[in-house]
C-alpha cells in the first residue's frame, strides 16, 4: 500500500468517526451539551499558559515568515491569541459561556399542518451532521467552532493552517479533553486534521460529510469550490463600502467610516470603499478624509475626490482595480458618486455582498438601500465592523455567508441547523385521499408538536 492510499484510508477512517460522532450526539441532552462547554472552558482555563506558550511559538515562526516574505502580515495580525492586553483570550472563554446561555436549536417545531384527524405533519430543526471548517490564521476559531458544533449536535472537522499549528494543536486537544470528562458526550464530535493532503482527501469524502466552510483568502474558498461536491458555504471576499448620501450627518459619517476602516483593518467586515454624494462631497469629504488621516489611513481616491483629500497627506490617484480589492490594510478607495443610483450600483457591481452601509438622515432613503443593495448585511448610519456573530448576539459565528440559500451573513447556531417532516398518523394510506377523503391542510398551533413527544 502506498503512502499516499494509506492516508487517504486513515482519513476516510477519520471521517468515518465524524459520522458516528454526530449520530452519537443525537441521543444527548441540552444539559450534557452545556455541561461539555463548561468543561471545555475548565481545561481552557487550566492549560492558558501552556496554549499561550504554543501560540508564541507560532508569532515566532511566523514573524520570521513575514520578514522572509512567505507570509502575508494580514494573517500574522490574526494569529496572536491572547492580545497585547491579555483580554482577547478571556473573551474567548466568555464566549463559551454565551453559548451555554443561548438556547438549543435542536427540535424546534417551525411548521405545524394538520393534514387530517389524526394525520399531523411537523418541520422540526434538526443539525446539519458532519462539517469540515478550513481556515486560516485565527486559532480562536477552533474554540467558537467547536462550541457552535457542539451546541447545534453537530460533528466538526477542523483544519487550521500551518502558521498556528502549534495553537490548534493544544486547543484542539483541550476540547476534546473537556468533552471526554462527560459521559455520553462523544469526544469525536471535534477531530483536527493538518496537512493539505487529508484537505484533499477530504473534499472527496461526500459519504461522510456533509458541509464544507472555507474560512480564510479567496483563493482558499475558490479552491475549496472547485474541488469538492459537497455543498460549500462561506464568502470569498469583503469588499465592504459605506456611502454617504446627501443628508449625511457629518459627525455620524466620521464615526462610521473611521470605526469601519480603522478598528481592525484586517478583518472582513471592515470598510474597504467610501463613496461619496457629489453634492456633498465639498462638505464632507475633507473632514471624513482627516480623520482618516489621524487614524492612520492612507486613501485611493478617485480623480474627482483627489483633490478634496490631498491636503491629508494620505492621499494618491486610485486605479480602477482599487474597487475591487479587500485592502486588509489601513488603506480605503475613495470615490465621489453623481447620484444614488450610482452608489447603489457601484456596491452591487464592485462589492463581495458582505455588508454596506448608508449614512443619511432620509429614512426613506436608507429603506431604499437596504432594499436595494444585494448583501448580506444592509446598515443604516452603522460601522460596517458590526457584521460578526458575537456582536449579533450568536455567541460566536461560525464563519460569514454570501451565500443565497441556507444561510446568509454572519453564520451562528441556526445557521448550522436544517430541518426534517415528521408525520403522525394512525395508519392512514395515501390512497385514500382525493378519492374518498380531501386533506384538510389545516395550520395548527406549533406547540401541538410538544403533545407527540
Amino acid at each position: 500500500m502506498t503512502a499516499t492510499s494509506q492516508a487517504v484510508q486513515d482519513i476516510e477512517a477519520l471521517a468515518r468517526r465524524s459520522r458516528e460522532a454526530s449520530w452519537a450526539l443525537q441521543m444527548c441532552t441540552t444539559e450534557q451539551k452545556n455541561d461539555a462547554l463548561e468543561s471545555i472552558k475548565k481545561i481552557l482555563s487550566e492549560r492558558k499558559e501552556d496554549i499561550i506558550a504554543a501560540n508564541k511559538l507560532d508569532l515566532e515562526n511566523a514573524k520570521a515568515a513575514v520578514e522572509a516574505g512567505n507570509l502575508s502580515s494580514t494573517l500574522f495580525k490574526r494569529l496572536d491569541l491572547n492580545g497585547s492586553d491579555g483580554a482577547k483570550y478571556d473573551t474567548l472563554l466568555t464566549g463559551l459561556d454565551d453559548v451555554v446561555t443561548l438556547e438549543d436549536p435542536v427540535g424546534k417545531c417551525t411548521l405545524a399542518t394538520r393534514l387530517d384527524d389524526g394525520l399531523d405533519l411537523f418541520r422540526v430543526s434538526c443539525p446539519v451532521g458532519v462539517i469540515c471548517i478550513i481556515f486560516e490564521a485565527r486559532p480562536e476559531c477552533c474554540i467558537q467552532i467547536s462550541s457552535l458544533c457542539l451546541k447545534s449536535s453537530n460533528a466538526v472537522i477542523l483544519k487550521g493552517g500551518k502558521e498556528a499549528y502549534h495553537s490548534n494543536q493544544v486547543l484542539v486537544n483541550a476540547v476534546r479533553e473537556g468533552i471526554k470528562r462527560v459521559p455520553g458526550v462523544p469526544e469525536d464530535l471535534v477531530q483536527l486534521v493538518s496537512s493539505r493532503e487529508e484537505v484533499s482527501a477530504l473534499l472527496e469524502m461526500d459519504k461522510y460529510i456533509d458541509l464544507v466552510i472555507p474560512r480564510g483568502s479567496n483563493s482558499l474558498v475558490k479552491h475549496v469550490q472547485n474541488n469538492t461536491r459537497i455543498p460549500v458555504l462561506g464568502h470569498a471576499d469583503g469588499i465592504c463600502s459605506v456611502y454617504l448620501d446627501e443628508s449625511a450627518d457629518l459627525q455620524k459619517a466620521i464615526s462610521v467610516v473611521v470605526d469601519g476602516k480603522s478598528s481592525y483593518p484586517a478583518a472582513c467586515n471592515a470598510t474597504e470603499t467610501l463613496l461619496v454624494h457629489e453634492n456633498v462631497a465639498d462638505s464632507l469629504l475633507p473632514k471624513v478624509g482627516e480623520a482618516l488621516a489621524a487614524a492612520g489611513v492612507s486613501m485611493l481616491a478617485c480623480e474627482k475626490s483627489l483633490p478634496l483629500l490631498s491636503h491629508t497627506g494620505k492621499a494618491t490617484a486610485a486605479t480602477e482595480q482599487a474597487f475591487y480589492t479587500e485592502h486588509l490594510d489601513l488603506v480605503i478607495a475613495v470615490k465621489i458618486v453623481s447620484s444614488f443610483q450610482d452608489a447603489v450600483k457601484h456596491i452591487n457591481e464592485h462589492g463581495s455582498h458582505h455588508t454596506d452601509g448608508i449614512v443619511t438622515e432620509s429614512k426613506e432613503r436608507a429603506n431604499l438601500f437596504m432594499r436595494l443593495v444585494d448583501s448580506a448585511g444592509v446598515y443604516h448610519n452603522a460601522s460596517t465592523r458590526f457584521a460578526d456573530g458575537f456582536r449579533y448576539g450568536f455567541g460566536a459565528e461560525i464563519g460569514v455567508s454570501t451565500n443565497r440559500t441556507h444561510a446568509r451573513g454572519p453564520v451562528g447556531l441556526e445557521g448550522l441547523m436544517i430541518y426534517k417532516y415528521k408525520m403522525y398518523g394512525q395508519g392512514q394510506a395515501s390512497v385514500e385521499y382525493g378519492k374518498e377523503k380531501n386533506f384538510m391542510h389545516s395550520r395548527i398551533g406549533e406547540t401541538e408538536y410538544q403533545s407527540y413527544q
